[in-house]
């Protein structure tokens, strides 16, 4: 894969001058086959007392699972299954806040958030939101969160979408897809435990690992590319050829894809991702498609922007014999691809990232509409 030479040190959209920023990372980590044990010790020294509970927020897959009998509960704690069917809405935050103040008069100790990248976008939302006023969409943006959230804990139960490291919380919100990007985002405490990504479906698997794939292609070919990222964004990309084109063990893969999707997440954190998830945005936005099939269905027809990146990925679905979806454009009116190419036009720093200052002068509503029609 080529590389862009041209290394500089990540710009920040704000409405301040370009500056460089002191990012948040994840402070404290464990990993580990069945590290998940640990976690009522982890919690223990988190907790305020008696009646301030932890919030459990659980993938509803796992409802009934020995999984939900593990969980660390003592007190008053609450377990809240949600279904990771659809992609997170603003909406879907502001009920749960709403549900856990009007059920407990004292704040939590905590948010743990168990499952894929929904739940764990959630889960960061709920502590934002569990001390900053007002409804998510309101957070919708780079640094609108001003108060430091709640403890709050990730644990990711399939691997690829870096949520569980990075800064951002991925909202479909009433006019756009956006996350809500703050230093105060940031999981306080990440368990690793590649055990708990057993039983997940191949097509899962794949559309998620992919979006690890996209994150390192992405982040290693864009202008905003630094030693940093670069670093993180090799290794993941590494590890994403390991676990998808060779024939790995399980256990060895699961290892390996957990540490793809942290590092890939770190990668992107200090730079940026590009022209897949913009485009990708707009496609869940309108027809509400997961991020990680959205970018893979989207990331196909990019042979423009990132050739070999392309001809990697159609190996790796050739490899695992993965069929993408066709047709989900095809009737979709022309107000319709407005509203996707708007949303997707709004995500400047992802198209600044790929094709640098003056990417206006390269991409056209007309040119992303071509994208949309091929899909």
């Amino acid at each position: 894969m080529e590389i862009k030479k041209e290394i500089k040190l990540k710009k920040i959209p704000t409405k301040a001058s370009e500056q460089y920023r002191n990012f948040p990372m994840v402070p404290r980590v464990v990993f580990g086959n069945g590290s998940f044990d640990q976690l009522g010790d982890i919690l223990m020294p988190k907790r305020k007392h008696s009646e301030a509970p932890m919030i459990f927020l659980v993938d509803d897959v796992f409802e009934g699972t020995d999984l939900v009998k593990r969980i660390p509960r003592i007190f008053c704690d609450q377990i809240i299954f949600v279904s990771a069917e659809e992609e997170p809405k603003t909406q879907q935050v502001d009920a749960l806040v709403s549900m856990i103040q009007k059920t407990f008069q004292e704040e939590p100790s905590g948010i743990v958030g168990i499952g894929g990248g929904t739940l764990l976008d959630l889960a960061k939302a709920v502590a934002i939101l569990m001390t900053n006023k007002g409804g998510a969409a309101n957070y919708q943006g780079w640094d609108l969160v001003n108060k430091k959230s709640i403890y709050h804990v990730g644990i990711p139960t399939i691997s690829g979408t870096g949520a569980e490291v990075s800064r951002t919380t991925v909202l479909l919100g009433p006019d756009k897809k956006l996350g809500i990007n703050s230093d105060y985002t940031t999981f306080d405490q990440v368990l690793l435990d590649p055990e708990l990504t057993k039983g997940v479906c191949k097509e899962q698997w794949f559309y998620t690992g992919m979006d690890c794939y996209i994150h390192c292609v992405e982040s290693l070919n864009g202008t905003y590319l630094n030693a940093f990222s670069q670093s993180y964004g090799e290794k993941a990309l590494d590890l994403c050829k390991e676990v998808f084109l060779n024939d790995l063990p399980q256990a060895e893969s699961r290892d390996k894809l957990m540490m793809a999707s942290w590092h890939g997440g770190m990668s992107i954190a200090y730079s940026q991702v590009g022209v897949a998830h913009a485009l990708s945005y707009g496609l869940g936005y309108l027809l509400g498609i997961k991020h990680g099939i959205g970018n893979c269905l989207v990331f196909q027809h990019l042979e423009e922007f990132y050739p070999k990146g392309v001809e990697l990925f159609h190996k790796m679905k050739y490899k695992h014999n993965i069929e993408l979806p066709k047709g989900i454009c095809k009737n979709l009116s022309e107000a319709e691809l407005d509203s996707m190419v708007t949303v997707a036009l709004g995500m400047e720093p992802l198209w600044e990232n790929a094709l640098g200052e003056n990417w206006r002068s390269s991409i056209t509503p007309d040119k992303i509409k071509a994208i949309y029609r091929k899909i």
